[in-house]
């Protein structure tokens, strides 16, 4: 349908010498994804809201993060724009503003998307508005906007060129979420841009909806997470909180707890263990670490269980120049992601084996 069908306001500016038309694309035919209550309570929140007063206030201020959030259309328009409101401005010391505040914009259907541009946020300013994509050509395509990783949206609105026509998006190929429950490095600290994320490139390998729950220096196995998670219906769930985690003895009273908890509520969801990436440092503790984590997988398979994995955290850095791979010996930069994905990729492609088209 044409833009200025759908039930909605609109107004129109000029970027530039572009006339554009904006509107707010939280309905059909566009599709947001990576807010698994959007559709129920219509906020960019990661939690339910009523599981906000149950859960910790640094999962609970976090949750206004959207990191995994993506808004997917097609549209024949030539160009497209972006007014976002923040609901800060970039404030992070060590990771680049257009990871923390910015979006990115990818091009192409399922495992062909492509990077185009990225929305690259003012200084000091929790509002942009700006043209990330400008070709004459008047052709249908498919369009794929990922979402900040460490900042909230208060609002958005999608600018396309008068007339243009916008269609829903390919369905995904894996038909249910796949949903990443970890740290900092989960959330995507410290990625150059919303796509690099480690999830988020595997979301584009294996073309699935992507749920990122990552919670910096706050996701600590508290059962509460795992019921909220229990509650959604997963292809698969990628279990990555070991960094966050405050020491051994937390993670040894946590982590298996939590498993069995959410295979309770969940007994076929396919589960992938997966230790943390920045194993050189404190060697001899990431060792202790890892050896709980894959007691617990161990545990799960000597209980008969087939729909656990694990992967471990020592091989996601890679064989060489693993000391490249993060900002400051602990969060990966887009080369330490780009190596997670494809340490994790044959292991979680493993789990979701048959459930795609």
């Amino acid at each position: 349908m044409r833009i200025e069908d759908l039930d909605q306001n609109f107004t129109t500016a000029k970027i530039g010498d572009a006339e554009m038309v904006f509107c707010e694309p939280t309905q059909a035919p566009f599709a947001l994804n990576g807010l698994a209550w959007f559709a129920q309570e219509r906020v960019f929140c990661r939690l339910p809201q009523a599981s906000l007063d149950s859960v910790s206030a640094g999962v609970r201020g976090l949750s206004w993060s959207t990191a995994g959030a993506q808004l997917r259309f097609r549209s024949n328009t030539t160009r497209l724009a972006l007014n976002v409101q923040l609901l800060s401005p970039s404030n992070m010391s060590h990771m680049p503003a257009t990871g923390q505040s910015g979006f990115d914009l990818y091009l192409g259907v399922g495992k062909d998307k492509y990077f185009i541009k990225t929305a690259v946020p003012p200084v000091n300013a929790d509002h942009y508005q700006l043209l990330i994509f400008d070709d004459p050509q008047p052709e249908e395509r498919e369009f794929t906007l990922n979402f900040p990783l460490y900042n909230g949206v208060k609002k958005l609105e999608l600018g396309v060129s008068p007339g243009a026509q916008i269609a829903p998006p390919t369905p995904f190929t894996i038909p249910r979420p796949v949903l990443f429950y970890g740290s900092s490095i989960t959330q995507g600290g410290c990625a150059s841009r919303p796509g690099n994320c480690y999830c988020q490139i595997l979301s584009r390998h294996l073309d699935f909806e992507c749920l990122n729950l990552g919670f910096s220096g706050n996701a600590r196995g508290e059962l509460v997470m795992a019921d909220i998670i229990s509650s959604l219906d997963l292809s698969a769930f990628v279990m990555d909180y070991d960094h966050n985690a405050p020491n051994i003895e937390h993670l040894q009273n946590t982590h298996e707890k939590f498993f069995q908890h959410l295979r309770s509520k969940r007994p076929e969801l396919p589960v992938v263990m997966v230790s943390k990436p920045n194993f050189d440092l404190q060697r001899e503790i990431s060792i202790r670490r890892r050896e709980i984590i894959r007691q617990t997988y161990q545990n799960a398979l000597a209980g008969g269980d087939r729909n656990v994995y694990f992967v471990d955290g020592e091989t996601l850095f890679g064989t060489s120049d693993r000391d490249a791979c993060t900002v400051d010996g602990c969060h990966p930069n887009d080369l330490g992601f780009m190596r997670m994905a494809e340490a994790i990729q044959p292991t979680l492609a493993a789990a979701l084996k048959g459930q795609g088209k």
